[in-house]
């Protein structure tokens, strides 16, 4: 009996010892330190990057100065160029240290009396869009998950080690772009979820999932391959925008440095290429939200068969009960007599409007469509998403069931929910 005991502990020691193990391992996984870097937070701001000085000062600091000056005066001509189309004759000192928020030194060598530096410059979005009359609401894509693969010696990697590419992204500065992008750095157990393998797998269901856990409506997968012609020399990289859950392939194009140190710069200017590539995109129609990701109600009053309705023993009913409104019998016989209330006016009712907006057309082709239905108090598009869905914050004196019965009348498919429609035309 006490062999068996000590057996029954030896046993439990075993297993007790295998899940501690597996525990340490798991832990391994998740909470690596070189999973990636967080991303910059990015705004709305003007950028001018790549900007070089090289003044003489005073000293050290009145250089110094006299270089971010001068920086500030060249970015605002660069800006004004880019947005205008033409020359600037350039703006004061004080005007310019008025508008603008931010510098960026990208690289810098201070002497006693000499500044050599390449810097960047950020304008203020309100105050320098009022001078170059580009202010006012920006047209984005819905939230993009960013899948960043980076090919190297032979193996494709995401968050598995601390890449330059994810680098790369982690630091490109999204405020001027067309894209919304979502980018993860492989914190907890997004190095798990978030593999090159995963570009590969068309599961609607597992992408849902992921979609959903970082807020994103649909996925792009920017892949670079590099290759090494030996250690420390030149280095090719060939850059490859894909899309969607189901890997669709966009554009691709090719960089070169001569050296393995360029390797952040030569990724840089991929990024900036491959975001150009992604707004283009957008534009012509060609990035858009999977409808396949989307999850609909699925309730369709469309399918309905009205004949499995008594429809018009309700309507006989409505009718007989209106014809004598002032005069009701009792369970007595006895006629009583009651006052008919004053006819009152329905009230607002806020309802929440989803539409398909695959352009900026489609947008305002909405807003008027619904506007022209009698009873619509006001109809703003809340939520804005080119090549996905949007929604619409539509106030209606009426109920939701008329507002949608209205909506089929103009050619509109119409799917109801609990406070909210889904339209959308034949054939989206």
């Amino acid at each position: 009996m006490s062999i068996l005991t000590d057996f029954r502990i030896k046993i439990a020691a075993t297993i007790a010892v295998v899940t501690m193990l597996a525990a340490a391992v798991v832990y391994a996984q998740l909470e690596g330190t070189e999973r990636g870097v967080a991303p910059l937070a990015s705004t709305g701001d003007f950028e001018v990057t790549g900007i070089k000085v090289d003044v003489h000062g005073d000293n050290a600091f009145d250089a110094r100065k006299k270089g971010w000056e001068e920086a500030q005066r060249k970015a605002w001509k660069m800006l004004y160029k880019n947005k205008q189309g033409g020359d600037s004759a350039g703006l004061s000192d004080s005007t310019l240290n008025t508008i603008v928020s931010a510098i960026i030194v990208e690289q810098e060598q201070i002497g006693p009396k000499r500044y050599i530096a390449t810097l960047g410059v950020m304008f203020d979005r309100a105050r320098a869009g009022s001078i170059l009359g580009v202010s006012g609401r920006r047209l984005r894509s819905p939230p993009m998950l960013v899948l960043p693969i980076m090919w190297s010696g032979g193996s494709p990697q995401v968050f598995e080690n601390r890449t330059e590419w994810q680098k790369a992204w982690a630091r490109f500065r999204s405020g001027e772009s067309a894209i919304d992008y979502v980018r993860p750095y492989g914190s907890d157990s997004e190095s798990l979820v978030m593999t090159a393998g995963q570009a590969n797998r068309p599961s609607r269901r597992w992408w849902r999932n992921i979609l959903d856990q970082f807020g994103a409506a649909d996925v792009i997968i920017p892949i670079v391959r590099l290759t090494y012609e030996y250690p420390g020399g030149p280095v090719k990289a060939r850059f490859t925008a894909r899309y969607g859950p189901d890997n669709k392939y966009i554009d691709s194009f090719a960089l070169k440095v001569d050296r393995s140190e360029d390797i952040p710069k030569m990724l840089d200017q991929g990024i900036a290429r491959l975001d150009n590539i992604y707004a283009s995109a957008l534009s012509r129609g060609i990035l858009k939200t999977d409808k396949s990701l989307i999850i609909e109600d699925p309730f369709n009053i469309d399918d309905l068969d009205l004949a499995d309705f008594d429809l018009d023993d309700d309507s006989e009913t409505g009718s007989a009960s209106s014809e004598s409104p002032e005069t009701a019998v009792t369970a007595g016989g006895t006629e009583t007599t009651s006052e008919t209330p004053a006819a009152t006016q329905a009230a607002v009712t806020s309802i929440s409007l989803q539409f398909d907006t695959p352009d900026v057309g489609a947008v305002s082709r909405g807003e008027s469509s619904v506007r022209s239905i009698p009873g619509v108090a006001s109809a703003s598009t809340s939520s804005l998403a080119l090549g996905g869905v949007s929604v619409m914050s539509v106030s209606y004196r009426g109920d939701i069931s008329t507002l949608a019965q209205a909506l089929r009348a103009q050619g509109w498919q119409v799917q109801q929910g609990a406070g909210a429609l889904r339209i959308s035309r034949s054939g989206q």
